[in-house]
């Protein structure tokens, strides 16, 4: 869609380029994940754990400052899917993770 084309926000009652319609939906639907510090997480990123975690069903402990390289973001802002050895699906909550 072009600049030239206008539509009508039903949100804001105002008509509106297309273009930006289209960037404001897409802003909407984007969920931000924050560390327990409060710095906005991404796919990629590699964080350290600030508490000790049981992991149910691997009967292991992760220990704080454990570094996980490589998280991806789930669609939860609650929750990060994260790799690491020996241990298959694990997913952490964002809250006891700190950026790297």
């Amino acid at each position: 869609m072009s600049d030239d084309d206008y539509v009508y926000d039903e949100d804001s009652g105002e008509w509106v380029p297309a273009s930006e319609l289209a960037q404001r939906r897409e802003a909407a639907s984007r969920i931000e994940v924050r560390d327990a510090v409060g710095n906005l997480l991404a796919d990629g990123d590699q964080v350290t754990l600030i508490k000790d975690l049981d992991v149910k069903g691997a009967g292991q402990t992760l220990k704080r400052g454990t570094l996980i390289k490589s998280i991806a973001l789930t669609g939860d802002p609650q929750e990060i899917d994260c790799k690491f050895d020996g241990i298959r699906g694990l997913v952490l909550r964002a809250e006891f993770v700190r950026k790297r």
